[in-house]
């Protein structure tokens, strides 16, 4: 299973991207794609998770800001991130959660900065 992860890279503060994921060799059946945080200095936490039924869940820290999405016949999950502070600053990693194991993308940074 490979997680190809994409679309971080500087903003200004206010600004938005949009983070994508695509998942290849998925072997087994999907529970969840989920979509993380590592700011420097501080441990991984979750931003947006995307259950195979459609439920989402968001940090508090995101709640309104953000929107987790997916594409099924791309295997493809989306972050849409709006109103971006400086807090944002971080790598995003995806993660893909199947009945066999739990897959992670290389990470994609994405820097809120004047």
């Amino acid at each position: 299973v490979q997680l190809q992860a994409s679309g971080g890279g500087l903003v200004q503060p206010g600004g938005s991207l949009k983070l994508s994921c695509a998942a290849s060799g998925i072997i087994g059946s999907i529970n969840a794609m989920n979509w993380y945080r590592q700011a420097p200095g501080k441990q991984r936490e979750l931003v947006a998770a995307l259950t195979l039924g459609g439920r989402t869940n968001y940090a508090d820290s995101v709640k309104g800001r953000c929107t987790i999405s997916r594409d099924n016949a791309k295997n493809t999950v989306y972050l849409q991130m709006n109103s971006l502070e400086p807090e944002d600053t971080a790598v995003y990693y995806c993660a893909l959660f199947t009945d066999i194991g739990d897959y992670w993308g290389q990470g994609t940074l994405v820097t809120v900065s004047s």
